[in-house]
């Protein structure tokens, strides 16, 4: 799902010539989700109504009504989905840094050579360090 997340996130800059949103980093919420999964959202950002992700309804999660991208329920422990994180390199330094916050300390893996990173922290390590995704 990562791997489709940033598919689509690049395949959204092809067409626009941006990304989007146009902060650095973000988790595949309702926003997200309306920008680059649905055809309806012509004025928030998507002006072409363009479906660039399909999810599949084990990634979902309808946080009132509004649906989310979220793990698929057999990664979580103790049966608590989270979002992906998302993250641009908005400032064109050919790395990104990816963190679980954007005020937070940084994941194991650094400096990744990337445009767009994709992950999830890793439920099952304790220290909440270790992050799973794409970061080519």
């Amino acid at each position: 799902m990562a791997e489709s997340i940033k598919t689509a996130v690049n395949a959204y800059y092809a067409e626009y010539s941006a990304y989007p949103t146009n902060v650095s980093f973000i988790k595949t919420d309702s926003q997200f989700y309306s920008a680059l999964c649905t055809t309806t959202n012509t004025n928030g950002g998507n002006t072409r109504g363009i479906l660039f992700l399909e999810v599949p309804s084990k990634c979902t999660l309808t946080n009132g009504t509004s649906p989310e991208i979220v793990v698929p329920s057999g990664f979580c422990r103790n049966g608590a989905r989270s979002n992906f994180f998302v993250m641009f390199d908005q400032a064109n330094q050919g790395y990104l840094v990816p963190n679980t916050n954007a005020g937070s300390t940084s994941l194991t893996n650094k400096m990744v050579a990337s445009s767009v990173a994709v992950w999830v922290v890793d439920p099952y390590d304790d220290t909440g360090k270790k992050a799973v995704g794409t970061f080519k």
